[in-house]
């Protein structure tokens, strides 16, 4: 059986996503690129992230999109409120965020920090 490959989640366009995707061909290791805005994510996902990372850490407050949510759509009580803004809008997810091979998962620079460890044998500070 097949080791599971780092998995990516990030927009095509967006250079964070692009220098993990270059260090992570750099470490040579199996991975793969899953574009938020293209494919979407589903509601278990993100509520895996946000009881993994929490709110804070996954919702990008500094983006576009959501600057361009009205008043009463940022609202955000309670997690499940979260987790239903990010399905309805992915692009609203920090970018880049990197599944491990053994599940674990890093956001933002620490994304960068574990594609550029890829391969080697230290923990790599991700939850």
């Amino acid at each position: 059986m097949a080791a599971r490959p780092y998995v990516l989640y990030g927009l095509r366009n967006c250079d964070a996503c692009r220098r993990v995707r270059r260090a992570l061909e750099w470490a040579d290791v199996d991975w793969r690129f899953h574009d938020l805005r293209a494919e979407g994510v589903d509601a278990d996902q993100v509520s895996d992230w946000l009881e993994r990372l929490g709110a804070i850490t996954l919702l990008n407050r500094r983006s576009r999109a959501w600057r361009e949510l009205s008043a009463a759509e940022r609202e955000l009580p309670d997690d499940a409120s979260v987790q239903a803004l990010l399905v309805r809008v992915p692009t609203l997810i920090r970018r880049p965020l990197l599944q491990t091979p053994e599940g674990r998962i890093a956001s933002g620079r620490d994304a960068e920090t574990v594609a550029a460890a890829a391969g080697q044998s230290e923990g790599d500070g991700t939850t």
